[in-house]
């Protein structure tokens, strides 16, 4: 099915060899990320690039080798004057290594995911309208993708095919060669934004390298009609991969002590609940600011395929070094803030989704609901119409699902106790991650909807 705006017929200058694009796609000026970025943006960009895997490296050391503890190799190296043996003994000797076993599990891994993603029957859902004016089709069949790939691991282990724990046996050897794919998927998909785009006038050039490379420069890289990258590294191997995680260190455990705690239950069943929301939602998940906004570059490439599986699962690894029997009370409250926070996220989103199905010709908690109904243009100068709800928990706040978002993620964290700071990591992450999220939404918007915006 071909998408429902034609695909882009951008013509090349022969002069100059380079498309020629409508310039208010490329300016920001309109709507969809800025092009004019400051040399403190690029600074920081290059902190990002270099800074975030040294911190996953670390976060690994400390798990694996110094039972979850943040700052003991940084009490060992003061101790030891920070000499030059002293940072091998205690960092170097203990980094991950590449095996070729690493290898093999982690490529076959990814293509069985290519495979289902490819074969499996899927819908036809459809994302916003782009920048350029595209509204382009997702093929979604995540849902079934997660049954399959969960009811195969669970067999694989029951006929000892494999050991339940392989994933948390291997955990370093896959992390060298997630790294290796999640990298080559950042330089292929900055290669191909020049030589072969999807979309072309999608395309953003900020004029620097470096912020190019971290936050992308295509919107929507594609195989073909249907292959996301967006869509597919952050659901298949990356979402997927969370909920195997846990169940393989939940095995580790039951290997280290001899039953799972209920800890380790009451964490992956949150984990579970979040991810299997994820794909029977995975339609919604078509209109967020990942799917709608980002573009494709090392913020989601190496993100999904490193960052995500490794510090969004940090909880699991701590409760394999660390199990902890929480108290029947304590163990409901935790369970309360997870679904309470489940119950606001998903509520918040159902609202904004129900209204947008009726145009805003429905009722929400008992009233009308109120609108802006607003007007806004692409970069092909055609002027398309929305709403924005102002009633219901929208009417409370701008971004009242975050607030769900984050009791989830606090409940994650609490399963773990107090003893130490890892585990709140993600809880920290989230809301720096959330709140630089609204500045980007609110700017967006700005950009988007104008006047209305302003009213909103």
């Amino acid at each position: 099915m071909a998408s429902l705006r034609q695909r882009n017929t951008a013509k090349f200058n022969e002069k100059d060899n380079e498309p020629s694009i409508n310039l208010k796609a490329q300016t920001g000026k309109t709507w969809g990320r800025d092009r004019d970025i400051s040399y403190l943006t690029v600074l920081m960009s290059t902190l990002i690039l270099t800074c975030c895997p040294l911190l996953v490296v670390y976060f690994w050391v400390v798990c694996t080798h110094y039972q979850c503890s943040i700052i003991e190799p940084i009490y060992l190296l003061q101790s030891n004057d920070f000499s030059k043996e002293a940072f091998e003994s205690v960092i170097l000797q203990k980094l991950p290594q590449f095996s070729w076993d690493g290898i093999k599990i982690y490529f076959t891994w990814l293509s069985f995911q290519a495979i289902l993603y490819a074969i499996l029957p899927a819908k036809i859902g459809y994302g916003q309208r782009t920048p350029a004016g595209y509204i382009l089709p997702y093929k979604v069949n995540g849902l079934l993708a997660w049954f399959v790939t969960h009811t195969l691991y669970l067999a694989g282990a029951f006929y000892n095919w494999w050991d339940a724990s392989i994933i948390h046996d291997q955990w370093g050897h896959l992390f060298i060669a997630a790294n290796i794919y999640g990298y080559f998927l950042t330089i292929f998909s900055f290669i191909k934004a020049y030589i072969s785009p999807s979309h072309a006038e999608d395309r953003k050039f900020s004029g620097s390298i470096i912020y190019d490379l971290l936050m992308g420069i295509e919107m929507n890289p594609r195989f073909g009609e249907y292959w996301d990258f967006k869509l597919f590294h952050n659901g298949r191997p990356g979402i997927i991969a969370w909920t195997l995680i846990n169940l393989s260190f939940a095995a580790a455990q039951y290997n280290k002590i001899g039953y799972v705690t209920n800890s380790m239950i009451l964490l992956n069943f949150l984990h579970a609940v979040y991810v299997l929301d994820f794909f029977y939602n995975e339609d919604w998940y078509l209109r967020t600011i990942d799917i709608a906004h980002d573009h494709f570059g090392f913020y989601l490439a190496w993100g999904d395929m490193v960052w995500l599986p490794w510090m969004y699962t940090l909880q699991s690894h701590y409760l394999v070094r660390n199990p902890i029997d929480l108290s029947i009370p304590y163990f409901l409250f935790v369970l309360g803030v997870g679904l309470s926070g489940y119950y606001i996220f998903r509520a918040v989103n159902y609202q904004k989704d129900f209204v947008r199905r009726h145009d805003g010709n429905c009722v929400i908690w008992g009233k009308p609901a109120q609108v802006i109904r607003t007007k806004f243009v692409t970069s092909d100068g055609k002027t398309h119409s929305s709403i924005l709800l102002t009633s219901g928990f929208w009417g409370i706040s701008r971004h009242f699902n975050y607030v769900g978002d984050l009791l989830i993620s606090l409940a994650m964290c609490l399963t773990c106790g107090f003893n130490h700071l890892l585990p709140y990591f993600y809880i920290i992450y989230m809301i720096i991650l959330l709140i630089h999220r609204i500045w980007r939404d609110d700017a967006r918007c700005k950009g988007k909807y104008g006047k209305y915006w302003d009213e909103y």
